[in-house]
């Protein structure tokens, strides 16, 4: 008798672990580990309860995987999935509040065949590594994901010719119909665009890299756009912007889009009600262009070594202030484009008088049109520019001059508008005059000498 209280003990307990065992296993939130030798990437997932994670340990794996339930997926350390080249996206996500982080996502297939398709709400996607022959993430009729950490790189198809598979290229992140996402920090390469948003509202778009792309953000049809401090080079255009409205376009730098004639650093066309700011676009065949947009903010951006520092065309009753525009070959064009204002901006080109000291010219700046209509002429004249013939051509050109395109008050160096509001005052504009009436008294004494001498 006295052995019947041990054995039901020991039974008890055993029971007892075997239910914490299942517990541990079943319950929400828990962690499935896979077993290193198995690569059955689907069955792990679907074995995986809702809300629980499945690690994955390093090792390769063969897509594709559908995830069907709230769950976390995490390589530790390197882990790859490739597609098996049919026609199917790598991973499939068809849940709500899924995350996917620290993989590396191949995509072997071309066409339309995204690496990451995301159809569920609320998903983040972390740390990936993907390397595509088509498109990278795409995101469809959902919202709220948060992407970041990632980097998407084209595979070529020909590793020895890689410039020839361009009509072959798709967008690195695909967004339709996908609103409230924000998408940051991420490093794009060799896409057809980096980051293509359509109908997509209210996302944003901020501390990205893209480069050798076509256009590196490129929105289309989108309201409440934020696209911020984003870095881009090499690409066709930095900065696409399309019937967009109310978007904020601030801090980015776009440089050295100069290799194709379509290259602009930012491009805006049918853009209303819009701010851009802070923006740095260095090194472009365009820097900013602006077409059939109206009423928009362009305020303290940086303008820099472009061939044309801002075109517009068809753009009426947009405010141009406090922008800074130096060393561009033609600072600015303005065709059917009569109703904008221009004022406080820095023209590196532009000598004007500051009689009484406040940083501010005198006299308006009036940006010429005659070698921008001349060269869209015979392009061949490109060659004379700054000649002492076509600057002096220029300076009999007055045709059309009430409809030239005007700033009413430009500064006069690049922060006197800054210097004179901190210190109230014209800050040493004195002495400076001073010195220029002797330097022109000098030179003129030196004129008259020397025609004397002649004679």
């Amino acid at each position: 008798m006295r052995r019947i209280p041990k054995l039901w003990t020991r039974f008890l307990t055993a029971m007892g672990l075997l239910v914490l065992a299942w517990i541990w296993i079943w319950i929400p939130g828990s962690v499935i580990a896979a077993p290193s030798g198995d690569h059955e990437l689907q069955t792990m997932a679907d074995n995986t309860p809702d809300g629980g994670t499945l690690k994955l340990p390093e090792g390769s794996y063969q897509g594709p995987l559908v995830i069907r339930k709230a769950i976390s997926v995490q390589g530790t350390g390197h882990v790859v999935i490739t597609g098996d080249g049919s026609d199917s996206p790598v991973i499939r996500i068809e849940a709500a509040r899924v995350s996917l982080r620290n993989v590396a996502v191949i995509q072997p297939s071309g066409g339309d065949n995204a690496a990451v398709l995301v159809a569920g709400n609320q998903a983040v996607l972390d740390t990936l590594t993907i390397r595509t022959r088509s498109y990278g993430i795409v995101l469809r009729d959902s919202g709220q994901h948060d992407i970041s950490g990632t980097t998407i790189d084209w595979e070529p198809v020909d590793a020895s010719q890689p410039s020839d598979e361009t009509s072959l290229k798709r967008n690195g992140i695909d967004l339709y119909n996908s609103h409230d996402n924000r998408i940051h920090d991420n490093r794009i390469s060799r896409m057809n665009d980096g980051i293509y948003l359509e109908s997509s509202h209210r996302n944003v778009v901020e501390h990205n890299s893209i480069d050798r792309s076509r256009y590196g953000v490129h929105c289309m049809y989108t309201d409440g756009t934020v696209v911020k401090d984003n870095y881009g080079e090499f690409n066709v255009t930095g900065g696409m912007v399309m019937g967009v409205r109310d978007a904020l376009v601030t801090g980015n730098t776009f440089m050295k889009q100069s290799e194709n004639v379509n290259s602009q650093g930012l491009l805006f066309f049918d853009v209303q009600t819009s701010r851009i700011a802070n923006n740095k676009v260095e090194g472009n065949r365009v820097g900013l262009y602006i077409e059939q947009s109206d009423k928009n903010e362009f305020i303290d951006n940086v303008v820099v070594q472009n061939f044309v520092g801002i075109q517009f065309l068809e753009s009426n009753q947009n405010r141009f202030t406090h922008n800074r525009l130096a060393g561009n070959v033609i600072q600015a064009e303005a065709n059917e484009s009569s109703d904008n204002r221009f004022e406080r901006n820095y023209w590196d080109e532009f000598h004007g008088i500051d009689a009484d000291g406040d940083g501010i010219s005198d006299i308006a700046y009036a940006m010429n049109p005659f070698f921008q209509r001349l060269t869209s002429a015979t392009p061949a004249f490109q060659l004379f520019f700054q000649s002492p013939g076509m600057q002096f051509l220029e300076g009999m050109y007055s045709s059309g001059k009430d409809e030239w395109t005007i700033d009413t008050a430009p500064l006069m160096n690049p922060a006197a508008e800054e210097q004179r509001q901190g210190d109230g005052r014209g800050g040493g504009t004195t002495g400076v005059l001073m010195l220029g009436l002797l330097f022109t008294l000098f030179s003129l004494t030196i004129i008259t000498m020397m025609g004397v001498k002649r004679i």
